[in-house]
């Protein structure tokens, strides 16, 4: 599958069905991760994967009672290990560095036949205590994994007049 290919068929899985996944497939999307481009080459991620039922049950709870999370039979938290960097342009590193390499994570599931949903509805400290991820590290979203039981339409996406100026802010 090519990478438009990934894009166009990427969707938000709320449905999994209980097939495992194969340690293969997991380590192809964490190597998708691991690389992608970061702010100075940073690379200030660490992914921490999860299968264990009762975690991801713990996890689903603090993601505010989403029971997906938890019953999708992977969870991959994404954190960042340095949180103080910014760039010139005014913005912190971590969040863009960790939503790109989730992101290429994403697509490479896409690619495995496999479904995600990108979760950033979680309250951060439990989420923190459940994984023992230490007070300096940051939580910065969960990713459910799972071969999808489901399969929903497309979001409705703008056009691109509405979304594209050329040379200028028009």
């Amino acid at each position: 599958m090519d990478v438009s290919e990934a894009i166009r068929k990427r969707r938000s899985i709320r449905k999994y069905q209980a097939r495992k996944v194969e340690n293969d497939k997991i380590e192809r999307v964490l190597e998708a991760g691991r690389l992608a481009p970061s702010a100075k080459n940073l690379q200030e991620w660490r992914f921490i994967v999860v299968r264990d039922d009762g975690r991801r049950r713990r996890l689903a709870e603090a993601a505010k009672g989403q029971t997906f999370v938890g019953e999708a039979p992977v969870v991959i938290a994404a954190c960042a290990t340095m949180t103080d960097y910014v760039m010139t342009c005014g913005q912190l590193t971590y969040p863009i560095n960790l939503a790109i390499a989730v992101e290429h994570m994403v697509l490479q599931a896409v690619a495995e036949g496999l479904g995600t949903c990108w979760i950033g509805a979680f309250y951060e400290e439990e989420v923190k205590k459940v994984l023992n991820i230490p007070p300096e590290v940051r939580a910065v979203a969960l990713l459910p994994l799972g071969y999808p039981d489901e399969s929903p339409v497309s979001s409705p996406r703008k056009k691109m007049e509405e979304i594209i100026a050329f040379e200028t802010w028009k």
